[in-house]
């Protein structure tokens, strides 16, 4: 009777809506992530609430937002994706069920303790993501994706030293070299992403649009961003002169302004859904100007790095995940009043953020809670739309 009852249990596991593919599951919890996290920082940063677990508030906050928030999106994306690229199945049910658990122990342990325990199931989230993408990626001899297997292998290495910083392992300047290295990584990955998504969605979409994809262009935008991975990796060993890195952060930002005029963005401006995608590129330049500016001391570094993380990553990740939700449960992709309120939302708060240090340092206090208002107000719009989207089945009848 046990044993029929457990595998009953099992195959009711393995058949739930929720667990059908890697988006359900890893872009309802981002969301819901994204809705208390930031809170929780706020009231750290405003001393309202005492951080006594494994890391202090800001280093939380830090690792929680990179290692945490942007992983459960990738993963979501990629073991839906990655099934499309290579026909190939991704984890589903069972499978699927334990790398959820995996990345929600982590995140409370994160939180709460015990450091070494923390340290360990966190390491280990992105690995295990890995290897479910790399057997179908393998099994298809899809050479053309072994590059996101790298980014992850990278952020992967950049989470691993962070742990060992802040263990006392490394020294405690490690995990600044990290975090840096973690952002270059992730920002690669959007380039990678994005120049694969925006200009074929823009050219089926519309059908006067030509999008270009120029080769040249194509290996100095990412290749600038891998040469900054480089860089920022050797700081604490090899520190770059200024002047080199001006002149990279100033190619790295004209190459991509450049590469997203040639997706002809400007034509997307009655699709919302799809506009949000080049809005949300267009921060990544941006952030590169801005971290040339902060050499020239016009800016700080923080104002460069919330462009990107707030701006360039959320935003893209934000419009991905409703954009993918609605084509994976049998719906039109059309973006209504929630949708754009959540991604405008999240660029008022990008906006707010990177403006806090830099023309009202004044009132950076006030401006970082408003900005942390507007993020969480922008992630609570999506899981009021998309909640019942992502726990239900498709209106189409079909499985996924």
């Amino acid at each position: 009777m046990g044993s029929a009852k457990t595998k009953q249990q099992s195959g009711a596991l393995a058949d739930a809506t929720f667990l059908a593919l890697g988006f359900r599951p890893f872009y309802l919890l981002a969301g819901v992530f994204a809705a208390v996290a930031v809170p929780i920082w706020l009231m750290s940063f405003t001393g309202g609430m005492r951080m006594d677990g494994y890391l202090p508030g800001i280093a939380w906050h830090s690792h929680e937002m990179i290692f945490g928030f942007a992983p459960a999106i990738m993963a979501g994306f990629l073991l839906t994706a990655v099934r499309n690229w290579t026909g190939q199945p991704t984890p589903t049910g069972m499978s699927l069920a334990a790398l959820v658990v995996l990345w929600l122990v982590a995140r409370i342990l994160m939180l709460t303790g015990p450091a070494t325990a923390a340290a360990l199931i966190d390491s280990l989230f992105l690995p295990a993501l890995g290897v479910a993408i790399a057997i179908p990626i393998w099994r298809s001899r899809n050479k053309r994706n072994y590059k996101i297997l790298a980014v992850l292998t990278a952020l992967t290495l950049a989470n691993v030293c962070f742990h060992l910083a802040s263990l006392g392992v490394l020294p405690v300047g490690a995990s600044r070299v990290a975090i840096f290295a973690a952002l270059d990584v992730i920002a690669i990955l959007v380039a990678i992403i994005g120049g694969r998504v925006i200009p074929a969605f823009i050219g089926n979409a519309i059908e006067k649009s030509a999008p270009r994809h120029v080769f040249s262009i194509e290996v100095i935008s990412v290749g600038a961003l891998v040469v900054i991975l480089a860089f920022d990796s050797l700081q604490w060993w090899a520190p770059v002169p200024n002047a080199v890195w001006l002149a990279i952060l100033a190619i790295a930002a004209v190459v991509h302004g450049i590469r997203l005029l040639l997706w002809q963005p400007f034509l997307t401006h009655g699709n919302p859904l799809l506009w949000m995608l080049p809005v949300a590129y267009a921060w990544l330049p941006i952030m590169l100007a801005l971290r040339a500016l902060s050499l020239l001391s016009v800016v700080p570094i923080s104002a460069a790095f919330h462009a990107l993380t707030v701006g360039a990553i959320a935003s893209l990740m934000i419009a991905i995940m409703m954009r993918s939700a609605l084509g994976h449960t049998g719906r039109e992709l059309e973006a209504g009043p929630f949708e754009i309120s959540a991604f405008l939302l999240l660029q008022l708060a990008a906006i707010v953020r990177v403006l806090a240090s830099t023309v009202v340092p004044g009132a950076y206090r006030e401006a970082m809670i408003v900005s942390g208002v507007l993020w969480t107000s922008a992630f609570v719009v999506f899981l009021i739309r998309y909640w019942p989207i992502l726990t239900r089945a498709r209106i189409d009848g079909r499985q996924g």
